[in-house]
């Protein structure tokens, strides 16, 4: 079996170290952040230093794909991430009431899915990965570099090992890149002599502004838990141990909504927001959260046919990147840890043969749900501007309109909205189902939805 270092110790870079090391594979985790997870993952919030990781403290979600593929490959998680207190949610229960179709359907279970902060689940894996067989957790330890070996094909390095940060080179068959969005791996290639990756990058200019409160249970979920008002967006998410959060996110250049890291500024907004008020109903635990410069990055490894470099592998972040609002970082990072190992079990002695089969499957089961979210952020950046300066924005795609209308209608439509969301199957898949098309069409001249919130005006008078 493979010896393979996985650079990055966040819940990508354990789970992947988790499913080569059930395949027999000897795993080693460089972690850079030296803090070890606390024996209690609720201490998790308060107490774990993760510096290297920028999202810590902001939103995240389990989405049904994770429950699913923690089920098939690492049994027992759910119930561990349960144990910890995180929250399961059914969003079956959003259905809208404009839809008087209540009936289950078969498989209705398979959207339900537990969520929590993100120091309280990724404490339950760094635990989980820490007393698995086959790994063993270096923290402290980062990676300034790699090492070369014997190329396999003219004009592509072969990567053999790392040089540590204590300045041990470690050598190993695989290099796993699980370093995030900030990864330096494109850098060291292209010093290396490699073929330049393409690299798509975008910073659409968001910031999200986060609070997290606690009280006694979640707030009820009385609107949908993302919703656009005009020139800003909320989330609103339940989280583990009766907690939860609410996100205002607006654009950078958008100098109105600065004073919202103000806690009276951002919950006179959250205020005027109908359906979503109540959820400042609880103790506030943090100030108000801002983050920014998020940006949309896709990496391609195999460049006409050929990989770039051999013996190393970029998963998650470190391959492509999106605005976490749609909240698919872990679903799709773990999808992709699943192509990971199956291109490792499928190629495991051939290194160029190992990088085609890992870049075909991320195309296929991962790169997707990029693409979409990448459309998606492009969309709504430029609606965004033009309501800001008074315009009409510009009409949103024909399909993705009548989708909206249908969903508000139909139960199966919405119930394949939520595959979507939620990482169950991708916008392709499901268009692609016979009728699908004709169900979506037959709600075409319905209204559209309008979620109560505040005009432009009355933001100026709330933040001005």
């Amino acid at each position: 079996m493979a010896s393979i270092l996985v650079c990055g110790g966040s819940v990508i870079g354990l789970t992947a170290a988790m499913l080569l090391a059930r395949d027999g594979h000897d795993v080693t985790v460089l972690e850079r952040d030296p803090a070890p997870p606390p024996e209690s993952p609720v201490d998790a919030w308060d107490g774990w230093e993760r510096k290297g990781v920028p999202q810590f403290h902001q939103p995240h979600n389990l989405f049904p794909r994770v429950r699913m593929i923690l089920d098939d490959e690492l049994p027992g998680m759910v119930d561990r991430l349960v144990d910890a207190g995180l929250a399961w949610w059914a969003p079956l229960d959003l259905l809208p009431p404009s839809i008087a179709d209540h009936d289950p359907r078969p498989g209705d279970d398979r959207f339900r899915f537990v969520t929590g902060r993100r120091p309280v689940f990724e404490a339950v894996f760094a635990h989980a990965a820490e007393a698995a067989p086959g790994i063993t957790v270096r923290r402290g330890v980062g990676v300034e570099g790699l090492v070369t070996g014997s190329p396999d094909a003219a004009g592509a390095p072969r990567i053999a090992g790392v040089r540590a940060s204590d300045g041990v080179e470690l050598r190993a068959d695989l290099v796993v890149d699980a370093m995030g969005r900030r990864s330096p791996l494109v850098d060291w290639l292209t010093a290396l002599g490699a073929t330049t990756p393409e690299v798509v990058s975008e910073d659409q200019g968001f910031v999200y502004y986060t609070r997290y409160f606690s009280g006694s249970a979640a707030p009820p979920m009385i609107g949908p838990p993302l919703v656009p008002f005009g020139t800003f967006s909320l989330l609103t998410l339940p989280g583990d141990n009766a907690t939860w959060s609410v996100t205002i996110w607006a654009a950078a250049a958008d100098a109105l909504f600065r004073s919202v890291r103000e806690p009276d500024r951002f919950h006179a907004v959250v205020g005027a927001c109908p359906l979503h008020a109540h959820w400042l109903d609880g103790e506030p635990i943090t100030d108000v959260l801002a983050m920014a410069s998020i940006l949309d990055k896709h990496r391609a490894f195999v460049v006409d046919g050929r990989p770039i470099a051999t013996g190393i592998a970029a998963v998650g972040d470190a391959w492509a990147c999106t605005n976490p609002s749609a909240g698919r970082g872990v679903s799709v990072g773990l999808i992709h840890a699943q192509c990971l190992r199956d291109a490792f079990r499928a190629e495991p002695d051939d290194r160029e043969a190992f990088a085609i089969a890992f870049a075909e499957l991320t195309e296929a089961r991962a790169a997707p749900y990029f693409w979409s979210q990448i459309d998606a952020d492009r969309a709504r950046v430029v609606e965004m501007d033009a309501l800001r300066a008074g315009d009409a924005p510009p009409p949103p795609d024909p399909r993705t309109t009548a989708l909206e209308r249908a969903v508000m209608h139909d139960a199966d439509v919405f119930r394949a909205m939520l595959e979507v969301r939620m990482c169950l199957a991708t916008p392709q898949e499901v268009f692609a189902r016979p009728g699908f098309a004709e169900r979506v069409d037959a709600h075409a001249d319905e209204e559209p939805m309008q979620m109560p919130g505040p005009s432009r005006e009355e933001l100026t008078q709330l933040l001005g």
